[in-house]
């Protein structure tokens, strides 16, 4: 559904052709026609179709399964090999009646040779890009890494190298980042944008994780954050072909100048900062830029002012901030964690596969594509947040899981154990929070004895503990045999002349 939604934006909002739009969404012009016929037939804006949950969407557009021929497919590559090799009298025709003696019923001698013909020509074919101004950026990254030292450990760091030229006139950029994570990739193409001062139509991208979560010839998954910030700066993303580098010529030769014309003029220098070291690349890159190129007469940064940057689309107002994205399941307390906090979903979803995306202000929660919580950050650990529209009343599962429930749980185990899970939910604001610790102190019942858990579960009331891994951890090290307090025997005063006592200090002398 995630691609159906881009080719309905690329339509409706960028007014790209077909044609465009499949290359950017790597379908066939064919597939992405039949898409915006259905979208038309059906008069569906671009609006509804981004704020339609996937199980609507996907019924109102499923395709039409296709029928495949019935006849059995010759291995082409293989024999497109076959011919190939050197020393051998090996004949089309040979390779026919080969294949005529497995499958009497496949294909006829002209198809047959078509299909070679076909895929000789496709392998053969290379072509001389021209690209124009403003409508790609290809980005990679470089395989040599610059060098910085940590001036508190004395350690080595080799941070990687960003590389983005734009198609028109190579105009350069690069930076330093401390990974190839989705968030330093996304911080990067940002950091790009703002250096070129606009956004292309494209972006060409390597098959990198931080880009591209599942890389596929037909249908490649674009990285949800990198998803994003193409959203949010409304461009199109087109994943190289996997080990096709001529897909992505134009940054490979862009690295291979940034290695030339900035690493190796910095191979000398020692930098103590990822900052210092961003400085000099940045000096080494307006250099770069400034360099004349003899086949045009004039400089990239010439070429750029000259041809592109006027082409470039303008960058909204709001700078983009990179949001994480992970999968979760919703527990019994309608719960999801985020960095060891919890944030609430409607109590419906408990069970449910949901996914989190998360800045370092707002949490939201998407289920099947829609939006069904958000939730201010907090930077606290272990803190419940808490929408009172999400919690549960006169409803079957809050009548399943109860606090009555949990308590009588606790007390097949032994009275302490009832206790303690009593203790741990009123040390919550809502009795609901405490529902994670106090299952998992029951599920500790089946790896340790009922009389050990009652033991621990008397000194976690004693010591007014009241968290599930204090009780795991007591359990683990096997504490609950160990008698934590002992009453001291009261000692015996003992009189004797070298024994002053207290009223010797307290007399004033």
């Amino acid at each position: 559904m995630r691609t159906i939604r881009e080719i309905a934006r690329l339509h409706f909002t960028k007014q790209l052709s077909l044609r465009a739009i499949a290359g950017a969404c790597n379908l066939s012009v064919s597939t992405v026609q039949g898409y915006v016929k259905k979208i038309k037939a059906l008069s569906l804006e671009y609006e509804a179709i981004a704020a339609m949950p996937d199980k609507a969407l996907a019924k109102l557009l499923q395709p039409v399964p296709k029928i495949r021929s019935l006849r059995p497919e010759p291995d082409v590559q293989g024999l497109v090999e076959e011919l190939k090799r050197s020393g051998t009298h090996i004949t089309r025709q040979l390779l026919y009646e080969e294949y005529q003696q497995q499958h009497p019923d496949g294909y006829k001698k002209t198809r047959f040779y078509e299909m070679i013909n076909e895929w000789e020509m496709q392998d053969k074919a290379t072509m001389r890009m021209t690209h124009t101004p403003g409508e790609k950026l290809f980005i990679d990254f470089s395989g040599d890494k610059p060098s910085w030292i940590n001036p508190e450990s004395g350690e080595l760091m080799t941070p990687e190298l960003y590389v983005a030229v734009l198609g028109g006139t190579s105009y350069t950029f690069a930076c330093a980042v401390s990974s190839q994570k989705a968030e330093d990739f996304a911080e990067a193409t940002v950091k790009a944008f703002e250096y070129f001062g606009g956004c292309p139509q494209l972006l060409v991208i390597d098959n990198l994780k931080s880009g591209v979560t599942h890389a596929c010839f037909y249908d490649p998954e674009i990285n949800p954050t990198f998803a994003d910030l193409a959203r949010h700066y409304s461009v199109a993303v087109l994943p190289a072909r996997v080990r096709k580098p001529k897909d992505k010529a134009k940054v490979e030769n862009g690295v291979l100048q940034v290695q030339r014309r900035i690493l190796a003029p910095l191979r000398n220098r020692r930098f103590f900062s990822l900052e210092e070291l961003n400085v000099a690349i940045a000096e080494e890159l307006e250099a770069l830029n400034n360099r004349l190129m003899y086949q045009y007469c004039k400089t990239r940064k010439e070429l750029f002012l000259e041809l592109e940057k006027h082409r470039l689309v303008p960058l909204p107002q709001e700078r983009f901030t990179v949001a994480y994205w992970k999968k979760a399941k919703v527990g019994v307390d309608y719960h999801v964690s985020v960095d060891k906090s919890f944030y609430s979903v409607p109590y419906r979803l408990i069970g449910k596969q949901v996914d989190i995306k998360y800045t370092g202000h707002i949490v939201s929660v998407y289920h099947e594509g829609e939006a069904v919580a958000q939730h201010i950050r907090t930077l606290k650990l272990a803190q419940y947040v808490t929408e009172p529209a999400h919690m549960p009343h006169e409803h079957r599962f809050h009548k399943e899981w109860s606090p009555e429930r949990i308590r009588s749980w606790g007390a097949k185990i032994g009275p302490n154990t009832a206790q303690l899970m009593e203790c741990i939910m009123q040390s919550k604001l809502h009795p609901e929070h405490g529902f994670r610790s106090c299952l998992g102190i029951i599920r500790l019942a089946k790896t340790y004895s009922p009389e050990r858990l009652e033991r621990a579960a008397l000194k976690a009331l004693e010591l007014n503990l009241t968290t599930y891994r204090s009780i795991k951890s007591m359990m683990t090290k096997g504490l609950d045999n160990v008698t934590l307090f002992e009453k001291q025997a009261s000692l015996a005063i003992i009189s004797h002349d070298n024994i002053r006592g207290g009223n010797y200090y307290a007399t004033e002398r």
